[in-house]
Formats: structure tokens, C-alpha cells, sequence
């Protein structure tokens, strides 16, 4: 074909985008989640996340540096959601900003009596619709990511699961899927998440009330519960910590809620639970 082409045109076409074999050795060592991906699945992971950077631009904030581990890392982690959907899912933005550490966001709210409430949010990562995403490395780096992925945590899948979810409008939980599709996603996303908010409601009932909840040992706590509370936020963050989850630490979800987890794997296509029990990867 470049034969072809510089025959044609008198030049020879552009090189594909590639990731060189020790960062990408490098990446898949810091990432052992990503296990459930069979050689094929790795490669065309490879080729994805190369194409990514390529489309996109990464800029350091406050400071921080963009090197080479970053991007790939990023990228990977970006791509995964996106292996069977492909790039142009992420068509609607160009930028990813990162920070060396959690980053402050002012936000305004008006409230039903017209009072408006004035407040400002930490953040590991926040998706814009149609517009960048923002990360703190701090978080992302996948080899230092607080809490590992004992929790299912992952705020570069996190955020890059809202931006499917954001395709079709405001993040309700739903990504863009043909009627039928959408209306038992609906059905079963909404279900799950109250059955969620109930489970978080019934353990905090529980907890003494001596015992703080955000420390070590409210924490423990917590972490019975098969998805990060942060989940019970909306049905939105349901979807993108579930999406996480899915990826990260598959089996509480799956076990709490089947049908939903059947339904991301369908989407996504691919099984991360089948291939930790030896099936063969989805």
C-alpha cells in the first residue's frame, strides 16, 4: 500500500502511530487488571492507545510535567473503555489536563428558593461535556493510585466513562444505545441504583456512632459494600464507578448486581470476571 501510494502521490504515507516495546512493557506491568485481555485484545489495545495519543493533546497544570510514562499510562487506561467501541467515541474532545495533585473547583448552585449557595469541590478528575478532561496524577498514576485497586478505583476510566455517557447529553447513566437496548439499560441501571442507595443507607444506619465514617476505621465499613459509596451520588457516578469497578474489581459488582454487570460487558465487550475464573476473555 505505501508503494502504491508513493506511486500515486510521489510521497509515501504517514508512519501509524506506535507505543515502543519498554513503555509498553512498563505500562502493562503497572496495570495487572488488564489481565483479562488475551495477546489480540493487548495489541489492539496498543494500537488504540498509540492512535490516542496521537489525536489528543496532554497538558501539564500547576506545574506538572508530561512525560512519556504519563501519556501511555493515561492513554491506556483511556482506551480500555473504548477497545470494541473505538476512537470516535472520544471524538467530541481534543485536551486532557493534568495536575500533579488533586485540584480545586469553585461551583455556584442555585437552589429551589433562589438562594444561591457558593462552595468549592476537590477533585481527582472531572469530564466536561464536550470538552477536556481533567486529571490529577496523583490519582491516575496507576502505580501509586491511592487505595491500589482493592476498591475498584480508577478515575481515568471514571472520567472517560462519563464522556461515553455524555455523548448523547447530560450524564444520566445511559451512553448512546439503540431503543430497545436503552430501555432495559434504563430499567436496570436505575434498579441497581437504588437498590445501591439503599445499601448505603441501611450500613450508615449501622455504623456506631462513635466511630467516624471517614476514618480508617468508618472506612472498613465501607468497604463492604460492592461499589464505592460514591456511587449513591447519582445515577450518573453510579454508572462511571460501576464502570470502574468493572474493570478494576469485577467480582462484588458482579456478585451484588448480574444483570447490570452482563449488561457492561455487552457494551464494552469484554469479560473481565471470566477470564479471572479461566473462561476466555469477552
Amino acid at each position: 500500500m505505501a508503494s502504491l501510494l508513493n506511486r500515486l502521490f510521489g510521497r509515501p504515507a504517514p508512519a501509524r502511530p506506535t507505543i515502543a516495546d519498554a513503555p509498553w512493557r512498563d505500562a502493562l506491568a503497572a496495570m495487572p487488571w488488564l489481565g483479562h485481555l488475551d495477546g489480540a485484545a493487548l495489541a489492539r489495545l496498543r494500537e488504540l492507545s498509540a492512535e490516542f495519543l496521537a489525536a489528543k493533546t496532554i497538558t501539564g497544570a500547576a506545574g506538572f510535567q508530561v512525560d512519556e510514562r504519563v501519556r501511555i499510562a493515561i492513554a491506556v487506561q483511556a482506551c480500555l473503555p473504548i477497545l470494541r467501541l473505538g476512537l470516535r467515541a472520544y471524538d467530541d474532545f481534543v485536551e486532557i489536563v493534568v495536575y500533579p495533585d488533586r485540584f480545586l473547583v469553585p461551583r455556584t448552585q442555585v437552589d429551589e428558593a433562589g438562594v444561591v449557595h457558593e462552595s468549592t469541590d476537590e477533585l481527582a478528575g472531572e469530564a466536561m461535556e464536550r470538552g477536556p478532561v481533567v486529571l490529577s496524577w496523583a490519582d491516575a498514576d496507576p502505580g501509586g493510585a491511592p487505595d491500589g485497586d482493592a476498591r475498584g478505583w480508577n478515575v481515568v476510566i471514571h472520567e472517560f466513562a462519563h464522556k461515553l455517557d455524555m455523548l448523547d447529553g447530560e450524564p444520566d447513566g445511559v451512553p448512546p444505545l439503540p431503543a430497545r437496548q436503552r430501555a432495559e439499560w434504563e430499567r436496570e441501571i436505575d434498579g441497581a441504583w437504588e437498590s445501591f442507595c439503599g445499601m448505603l443507607d441501611r450500613l450508615e444506619d449501622s455504623i456506631p456512632r462513635h466511630v467516624d465514617p471517614e476514618s480508617p476505621e468508618g472506612e472498613a465499613w465501607y468497604a463492604s459494600l460492592p461499589l464505592d459509596p460514591y456511587a449513591a451520588t447519582d445515577v450518573g457516578e453510579f454508572f462511571a464507578v460501576a464502570a470502574e469497578a468493572f474493570f478494576v474489581d469485577p467480582e462484588p459488582l458482579a456478585e451484588v448486581f448480574p444483570n447490570l454487570y452482563r449488561l457492561l460487558a455487552g457494551y464494552f465487550g469484554q469479560d473481565p470476571l471470566a477470564a479471572r475464573k479461566g473462561g476466555v476473555p469477552g
